[in-house]
């Protein structure tokens, strides 16, 4: 943790991107109190309102959330992902070689 803590800039990629464990969701909330005053830079497939469900305990949820989203310059992107544009070229199976009839 103190790894985590310790930089002036921590960036957090794919921010909820699945649920969180008990465990995690407390990890992250003493992480973010403990940074307070340091620089946190979060990404995230998903709006802020769509976060609160993905933590197991609405206690830690609503306090970690409070903090990260209250307390942030948001910037909102809409558009398509630039990812499609990043897949590997070609055929992404090999063709059926089966004999039929």
């Amino acid at each position: 943790m103190r790894e985590l803590i310790r930089p002036d800039l921590l960036i957090l990629d794919d921010f909820t991107m699945r649920q969180l464990t008990a465990s995690q969701a407390d990890d992250l909330y003493e992480l973010v109190s403990e940074r307070q005053d340091r620089f946190l830079i979060i990404t995230s497939n998903r709006a802020p309102s769509d976060w609160y469900p993905l933590f197991p305990n609405p206690v830690v949820a609503e306090s970690l959330l409070d903090r990260l989203v209250n307390s942030s310059h948001q910037v909102i992107m809409n558009g398509p992902s630039y990812r499609p544009n990043k897949r590997p070229k070609g055929p992404t199976r090999k063709p059926d070689t089966s004999a039929s009839g």
